[in-house]
């Protein structure tokens, strides 16, 4: 019973950062405009949410990125990140 429990919590571990590494590649995509119109308020959010998920790599770009953004798209991309983790 204690193996179960401790390779279950891997799992649970491996699937959060798997998901940090799609939210941070969302952001990628934004920031570039990869398959996209270039959205720095898009990217933002989905670095901010990456972030929150643990991915330090997002925290980073995240920070670089708002350092070219206004004060009222920063507000934006907050407020769709916060947004968007109330409903998932």
């Amino acid at each position: 019973m204690a193996r179960f429990e401790m390779l279950e919590s891997g799992f649970g571990t491996m699937g959060a950062t798997a998901q940090a590494d799609v939210l941070l590649e969302l952001g990628m995509m934004y920031a570039t405009g990869r398959d996209c119109d270039p959205d720095v308020v898009a990217a933002h959010k989905w670095f901010n949410i990456a972030a929150i998920k643990g991915s330090g790599r997002a925290a980073e770009l995240r920070s670089e990125l708002s350092a070219t953004m206004s004060k009222a798209d920063i507000a934006r991309a907050l407020r769709e990140a916060r947004e968007w983790m109330t409903m998932h």
